[in-house]
């Protein structure tokens, strides 16, 4: 009977939060819902900028600590949408709307699972349970502000959809801005210093240069160069290039090691935008991994970011829902989805929690 409840209770929330606007630092309304929601059902929260978060009743500073983390916010919905991405019909078992598979689904799962183990006694962990902003966006007022404000955090789970598997290793993001420089000259003379000529050649070792460490679980590093901009008018050599890299790091290497390899190999100036993104593992053996495994759910390698890249703690990624779906039109997340996962996510944290 309680979790029907919990997951009614879920269910309603999902569809106020997707018909209310939250886009990456547009978060307050949002934040007010799950909030609220938390008032009603007894829980003392706390509020940190758009970030909600809270502890379990019996919270005791002398045992370790499980935060249980997924996001609010959403990017912009495309123009391939059919539907009302605000409005959330349920047609055929499915809930659409913007959000409610990333990562709608699993905070509202999430929620629900803090819920229930909220007042209960002699729990070997401590629970946090965080509902974070600016995760789409990486921003600094998400969980990255938020977990200096939260208690030592031993293990987190971070709620995205993955069909109740557990990624249990995720890449790293690492974005490098390259500036080839050159000699500016009338195109009509001889000019062997031309800087798209001296980009060229750094973006073809990008293409072709291999990392030697490949991760059974994440593969290859992998670079890829998204952008490029250079000259001014058609007549004129340009004296400088820019160029975007974009790399994805498995756990075999920090965003550190990655950068002073491109950097050394390369003769365009680069700049990384930020090394806090970096890759995150677990190891198999992990009590909550094997409690997941004895449960039937499998294990996988993510190649897609999470807020787990700035988490310094092992974390496990899980929640309902299915990564393809999330970012595209008519987004959608299955009703039972929702419900399994609030059985799952009890059940998972059942084996080492008790």
């Amino acid at each position: 009977m309680e979790s029907k409840a919990l997951y009614n209770k879920a269910i309603e929330l999902l569809k106020k939060l997707i018909s209310t606007p939250s886009l990456s630092k547009e978060e307050d309304n949002t934040a007010a819902l799950i909030a609220d929601w938390f008032k009603n059902e007894n829980i003392e929260w706390k509020r940190d900028q758009n970030n909600i978060w809270a502890t379990n009743k019996h919270f005791d500073a002398s045992k370790p600590t499980i935060l249980l983390n997924s996001h609010h916010d959403t990017v912009k919905p495309n123009k391939g949408y059919t539907k009302d991405p605000f409005n959330p019909v349920i047609e055929d078992g499915k809930l659409y709307g913007l959000g409610s598979n990333d990562a709608g689904a699993s905070l509202v799962s999430l929620m629900a699972t803090f819920s229930h183990f909220y007042s209960q006694q002699n729990l070997k962990y401590n629970l946090v349970i965080a509902a974070t902003a600016e995760e789409e966006n990486s921003g600094p007022n998400g969980l990255a502000h938020l977990k200096t404000q939260l208690p030592s955090i031993d293990f987190a789970i971070v709620g995205e959809p993955t069909g109740m598997n557990m990624a249990i290793a995720e890449k790293g993001l690492l974005v490098i801005d390259g500036v080839a420089k050159g000699t500016a000259g009338h195109a009509a003379h001889p000019n062997d210093d031309n800087a798209i000529y001296n980009a060229l050649k750094d973006i073809q070792w990008i293409e072709q240069y291999q990392f030697p460490k490949v991760s059974d679980l994440l593969g290859p590093v992998k670079m890829t160069v998204t952008q490029i901009n250079a000259g001014q008018q058609h007549n004129v050599v340009p004296d400088n290039c820019h160029f975007v890299v974009d790399v994805r790091v498995n756990e075999c290497y920090s965003n550190e090691e990655v950068f002073d390899t491109i950097n050394k190999n390369t003769k365009s100036e680069m700049a990384a935008r930020s090394f806090r993104l970096n890759s995150s593992s677990i190891p198999l053996d992990h009590p909550f991994v094997q409690g997941g495994i004895k449960l039937g759910r499998t294990t996988y390698g993510s190649p897609t970011l999470s807020d787990q890249a700035i988490l310094t703690c092992p974390s496990v990624k899980v929640g309902p829902g299915d990564s393809t779906r999330s970012h595209q039109a008519d987004e959608y997340i299955y009703l039972n989805e929702v419900e399994e996962g609030i059985g799952l996510y009890i059940k998972m944290l059942n084996e080492i929690i008790k």
